[in-house]
Order: structure tokens, then sequence, then C-alpha cells
């Protein structure tokens, strides 16, 4: 999952090497929070027009979540 979040947004971003994905232990609800980082320069293009890119990531993320009995979240920092 976090190779999968990793990959996508180093095909969106001009700096590949400076995105970085951290994942947090599940918390009481059983949730696994995936924070996502980037270059300040490529922040618009992670976050796209009215915030559709984060929302396509989000949603493809929760869906190969859904396929592994997973509950996730996607956090851009």
């Amino acid at each position: 999952m976090q190779e999968l979040l990793k990959t996508l947004a180093q095909g969106l971003v001009n700096q590949p090497d400076a995105v970085e994905v951290t994942v947090d232990d599940p918390n009481e609800d059983g949730v696994i929070v995936y924070h996502l980082h980037v270059a300040e320069d490529d922040m618009g293009r992670v976050i796209g027009k009215q915030g559709r890119i984060a929302k396509a990531i989000r949603v493809v993320m929760r869906a190969v979540a859904s396929r592994n009995d997973e509950k996730i979240m996607v956090e851009i920092d």
C-alpha cells in the first residue's frame, strides 16, 4: 500500500525524489493513516483543482484497501 501511494505521487510531481510516505499504526477503529509528503512546489499538483486529484488518490487507495479488508485514510501533508 505504501509503495502504491508513493508510485502514484511520484508520477504527478516534478521532484519525485522528495516524495515520502509515512504510516501510522492502526487507531482504535482499525484505520491506518498514510501521510504523503511532497515538495512545497509540488503540493498543487498533488491536490489538483478543487482537490480532484487528491480525491482520486484517496479513492484508488481505499479501493485497494477494501480488497485487503483494511480501513485506511490518506493525509497530504
